[in-house]
């Protein structure tokens, strides 16, 4: 049984799915560079580390979700991140969005380390998270998928396994893709449709019943059409991503001439100071 749980990264999703995990009977240690964050948690009942190495020290598992590349470096590969502190036979979650070679190399050192890792990105937003409904892609030992089962399921609904440690960071890269177009493709509709006289909310009823009808459209189209960009999925993170899943489709030989166009929307929106906004706030260098 694992009871002992590390959790490093309290950012906008990963501080309710720990949350979440503080309604179990779980050994919680949480650690963030935000004291606010950790602070909250221990209100919760989770306890406080120092460190990165501290939080991931004698656990059964860590779980270990951050987001930006240059803080992964010092949180994990750092003299106090988790790769210093974790113990071997422990089994390593890496569930944030990584270029492939980061997370293999993250997954080379653990295994140096004799630490179990599980490649696992999370798909979803502060919504899912709060209410327990993210997916989680897995590739790695399906037996680690197992064990790991029972605490994902309070933060996870699907938990889908598809091959081999590297495979779900490739999966996700789809998900980024797909999931940044979408909400592209729809900001410029609305907007397309505004200038043609019709209200957002009619575009968003005709959207809403037949073949592209989907809960993201409905979500961000709504929170478009009322101008409420808090933050679900901070909009410089899909930037990144998009940015990352360029260069791997350059890696294999292929363009993305879609991706390109709404990369340079995206880096738009943050050269405007939009980045810590919701992605969807993506339609204001449109409407500008």
């Amino acid at each position: 049984m694992l009871r002992k749980i590390g959790f490093i990264g309290l950012g906008t999703v990963g501080k309710h799915m720990a949350a979440n995990l503080t309604k179990a009977s779980y050994e919680l240690t949480v650690f963030d560079t935000n004291q606010g964050a950790v602070n909250d948690l221990v209100a919760l009942g989770a306890k406080g580390a120092a460190s990165a190495a501290e939080a991931a020290k004698g656990r059964d598992l860590v779980i270990a979700i951050v987001p930006d590349d240059n803080e992964l470096v010092s949180m994990v590969f750092g003299s106090e991140g988790v790769l210093a502190g974790i113990d071997a036979g422990t089994i390593l979650a890496d569930m944030g969005s990584h270029p492939l070679d980061v997370t293999m190399k993250v997954a080379e050192e653990a295994v140096r380390k004799k630490v179990l890792y599980l490649d696992a990105p999370v798909w979803g937003n502060k919504d899912h998270a709060v209410n327990g409904l993210m997916t989680i892609i897995t590739g790695g030992d399906p037996a680690l998928v197992g064990r790991c089962q029972e605490p994902f399921s309070y933060f996870g609904l699907n938990v889908i396994h598809v091959g081999q440690v590297g495979d779900a960071t490739k999966m996700k890269f789809i998900v980024n893709l797909v999931q940044a177009e979408l909400v592209q493709v729809l900001a410029e509709g609305l907007v397309f449709g505004d200038k043609m006289g019709f209200s957002a909310d009619k575009i968003l009823e005709v959207l809403d019943t037949r073949g592209v009808a989907s809960p993201l459209f409905h979500q961000k189209g709504r929170s478009m059409a009322r101008g409420d960009f808090s933050r679900s999925l901070a909009l410089k993170y899909v930037n990144d991503q998009l940015h990352t899943v360029m260069n791997a489709a350059r890696l294999v030989g292929l363009n993305l001439p879609a991706a390109e166009a709404a990369s340079k929307v995206y880096e738009q929106a943050v050269e405007a100071g939009w980045g810590e906004e919701d992605f969807s706030a993506v339609i204001k260098v449109l409407r500008k």
